[in-house]
C-alpha cells in the first residue's frame, strides 16, 4: 500500500487514512502509529509530512473544509430557486457525512473540543460558511413568498443545520441502520412545509 509517492500524494493518503481510522476506532484513540501501520510506512515518515499530531489534524480539517465547500458550490450551481438550492445544500452536507462517517465523531472529540483550538476554528468557520449559504437561499425564498418571512433567516438556517446534525447523530448512534440522506431529506421536507406561508 505504501509505494513511492509525491509528498502531496502521501499527505493526501495520510489524511484519508486518518479519517478512515477515526471512523473505525474514534478520533481520540487514533495514534500516528495506527496511521503508519495502515499505510505501511514508519511512524517517523508521518512526522516528515506533519511535524505534530495537531498539524496532522489541522490538515484533516482543512481537507474536509475544502471538499465540503466544493460540494456546496457544485450543489448550488445545479439548482435554481430558493427551495431547490436549500435542498441541494442539505443533500450535499448529508452526502458528505455519509461518505465520511468520522465527521460527527470528530466534531465531538476531545481533540477538537479541548486539545486543538486551530482544528476547532476550522470547523467553526466551516459551519459559518454553510449557514451563510443557507441564509442567502432562505432570504431568496422569503422574497418570493416561498418561505414564511416572520422567522429570521438566521433562525431558519440554525434549524436546518440542527436538523442535519441531529439526524447525523441519530444515524451514528443507530449503527448507520438507515439511509442518512433519505431520512435527512424527509425531515427537511417536513421542516420546509412548516415554514411555508
Amino acid at each position: 500500500m505504501s509505494g513511492r509517492q509525491t509528498a502531496e500524494d502521501r499527505k493526501a493518503q495520510i489524511v484519508a487514512v486518518v479519517l478512515q481510522i477515526a471512523d473505525e476506532i474514534g478520533p481520540d484513540r487514533l495514534s500516528t502509529t495506527d496511521v503508519a501501520r495502515a499505510i505501511g510506512i514508519s511512524q517517523p515518515a508521518i512526522f516528515r509530512h506533519f511535524p505534530t499530531k495537531s498539524a496532522l489534524w489541522l490538515a484533516v480539517a482543512e481537507s474536509v473544509s475544502e471538499r465540503l465547500q466544493r460540494d456546496w458550490a457544485a450543489a448550488e450551481a445545479e439548482a435554481s430557486g430558493a427551495h431547490p438550492r436549500l435542498k441541494a445544500l442539505i443533500t450535499a452536507q448529508l452526502s458528505a457525512i455519509a461518505k465520511t462517517p468520522a465527521l460527527p465523531s470528530l466534531l465531538f472529540s476531545r481533540e477538537l473540543q479541548v486539545e486543538n483550538m486551530a482544528l476547532r476554528d476550522v470547523f467553526h468557520r466551516l459551519l459559518g460558511a454553510f449557514q451563510s449559504r443557507l441564509i442567502e437561499a432562505i432570504r431568496d425564498g422569503q422574497a418570493t413568498g416561498d418561505i414564511c418571512d416572520t422567522v429570521s433567516p438566521e433562525d431558519v438556517a440554525s434549524l436546518l443545520t440542527s436538523l442535519v446534525q441531529g439526524v447525523a447523530i441519530r444515524w451514528t448512534l443507530g449503527a448507520r441502520s438507515f439511509s442518512l440522506v433519505h431520512e435527512g431529506l424527509r425531515l427537511f421536507d417536513v421542516q420546509i412545509a412548516l415554514l411555508r406561508r
